[in-house]
């Protein structure tokens, strides 16, 4: 199966398998926590991974961005082949792919300032001088919708908001070409959550980026991507544009999924109301 020419992505039969020792007296256990997925991201595009917890979404953020190897299967980011357990990550794959986490506060060192926090990425891949690194944290802390001021001020000093703010700003120091996005408003509230998402709407046209949207919050998807990955204990149960998966799910566990999803609009309030 080979992947169309404008695929920035390719995953082939991945495979994450987890092993516990099990303790003194226990027997080892094993979990299949990806069992051989698929799939390919094209450039430019909002790709959004969707399912319940322990589906296996994270654990694919975190091999995508390689904070962890495969067990098996092959990854190819931008035309190179990423196995790193083999090759170890060089400042160039780093430069490729960056992350957002879903906590604000945790993924931000607090005892590290804004503007230290910017500049470590830039200090660590590649060889921008000092005064250029302050120059470049300012200019990305007024792109997110921040102030240059606030470049000597710790995380504890802003709002949940304004940390995943600096949270996006970190991660596009390097310029990645593609984003990882791990659950990033589900801690924050609706009024929030909408501005963080368009300021990242915003973001990615400016950038040219493409983003790996992993979430469970349906609501959020549809406003976001254009395709969609459903997965359901380590596996791809259904994949699709946006309308074709909303319009027509195929799979059995696809439609359990959106039925159990909230729905707020007018409509399907009157309805309950009615039924009462």
């Amino acid at each position: 199966m080979s992947a169309p020419a404008n695929a920035i992505v390719t995953a082939r039969d991945l495979k994450q398998v987890y092993t516990s020792s099990g303790g003194l007296f226990g027997e080892k256990t094993v979990v299949n926590a990806l069992k051989g997925v698929s799939f390919d991201v094209f450039e430019g595009e909002t790709l959004a991974i969707v399912g319940e917890s322990g589906c296996g979404k994270s654990t694919l953020a975190r091999i995508l961005t390689m904070i962890e190897a495969q067990h098996s299967g092959a990854l190819t980011i931008d035309g190179t082949p990423l196995n790193i357990a083999k090759t170890g990550i060089t400042a160039e794959m780093r430069r490729m792919v960056q992350i957002i986490f879903q906590d604000p506060y945790g993924s931000l060192n607090p005892r590290k300032t804004v503007g230290a926090m910017l500049e470590e990425p830039l200090i660590v891949n590649t060889k921008t001088p000092k005064a250029e690194q302050r120059r470049l944290a300012r200019e990305m802390l007024v792109k997110v919708g921040l102030k240059e001021e606030h470049i000597d001020r710790y995380p504890h000093m802003f709002s949940g908001g304004q940390r995943q703010r600096i949270a996006i700003a970190r991660a596009l120091m390097l310029r990645p070409k593609i984003l990882v996005l791990d659950e990033p408003v589900s801690a924050l509230d609706l009024s929030v959550q909408a501005q963080i998402l368009n300021l990242l709407a915003d973001l990615k046209d400016e950038f040219n980026l493409t983003s790996i949207f992993i979430s469970h919050d349906l609501s959020v998807v549809k406003h976001i991507c254009d395709r969609i990955i459903v997965m359901y204990f380590g596996e791809i149960v259904e994949i699709g544009t946006k309308a074709e998966v909303f319009g027509d799910p195929k799979h059995a566990y696809t439609r359990t999924l959106f039925a159990a999803t909230p729905t707020t609009d007018l409509e399907s309030i009157r309805a309950r109301i009615k039924a009462i």
